[in-house]
């Protein structure tokens, strides 16, 4: 009982903070602003730290899996949701594929930007020994007619046009999850059932933007790259702009799958205006 209550309370916490206006208006624009100064944090922090090494657990479990913890989550959280108000397979599924065209949108851009780095880009092989080496840093002599992966397979350096995927797929989540998850808010202030599953997988949902969050911090502070790291932000920002402050605000059609909450928080509201007045019936007879 006292855990189930904690979990009320946190989600309940979390769900008015989310769903508020003023978050979900400068979310974004926090975002951003850890964009253009995270950076500086490397003046501070420490380069022995765990976290300053590529090989922690949360890069390796977290980051490099990114999408697919984001989608098994918030599609859990979505698909449970939307179909615990309508009892609808194909509404919940369209509220779903929104996350399947992000998810397009995510690895069209990967393969452009891999496109890029490839076209723009040439293989060196460094030099670690000899009269060439200056200062202990090795000259890179030019190898032609390599391809990335070969170069890379070689143990040599390709250097070309990159931006940040990372970064890319850090700030897209941050900003699919603070979307998706804003309209328990509201939900929950309609009197909207909201069991223990429905709960934890939101409080599930808040941790991984918290963590999302935590890890784009660490890229900004202990691995910056600019400006690779704020044209990938950029790019993540873009892509949210253009799906949920655009496309997806035309309404639900065959060729766009809607906002989030659209259909079911009208209709949570219609209910409870509906079981109103039955009440005010039975109390007037």
């Amino acid at each position: 009982m006292f855990l189930y209550t904690l979990l009320v309370v946190l989600t309940d916490l979390a769900a008015h903070f989310l769903g508020s206006t003023v978050f979900r208006q400068h979310f974004h624009l926090l975002l951003s602003a850890v964009l253009m100064f995270g950076p500086a944090l490397s003046f501070w922090v420490s380069q022995h730290s765990i976290f300053a090494k590529r090989s922690h657990f949360l890069y390796r479990l977290f980051l490099h899996s990114g999408w697919g913890w984001t989608c098994i989550f918030v599609g859990s959280f979505v698909f449970l949701l939307s179909f615990s108000i309508r009892r609808s397979f194909s509404l919940s599924m369209r509220h779903l594929s929104r996350l399947g065209v992000t998810g397009v949108l995510w690895l069209c851009f990967c393969k452009l930007l891999d496109l890029l780095e490839n076209t723009t880009g040439s293989c060196f092989e460094p030099l670690l020994s000899g009269p060439e080496v200056v200062k202990d840093q090795p000259l890179l002599v030019l190898r032609e007619g390599l391809s990335k992966s070969e170069c890379i397979k070689a143990g040599m350096v390709w250097s070309g046009y990159e931006v940040s995927e990372d970064v890319f797929l850090l700030c897209l989540c941050c900003l699919l999850l603070a979307e998706e998850t804003a309209v328990f808010g509201p939900y929950l202030s309609l009197g909207g059932d909201s069991d223990a599953p429905l709960r934890i997988l939101f409080l599930f949902c808040v941790l991984l933007l918290f963590l999302w969050i935590f890890l784009l911090l660490c890229l900004l502070a202990y691995f910056p790259q600019f400006p690779t790291q704020l044209l990938g932000g950029a790019l993540g920002c873009l892509s949210w702009r253009v799906l949920y402050q655009g496309w997806y605000r035309l309404g639900p059609s065959w060729f766009c799958p809607g906002r989030p909450g659209l259909g079911l928080l009208n209709i949570k509201s219609r209910s409870n205006e509906t079981q109103n007045m039955k009440l005010g019936v039975d109390h007037i007879h």
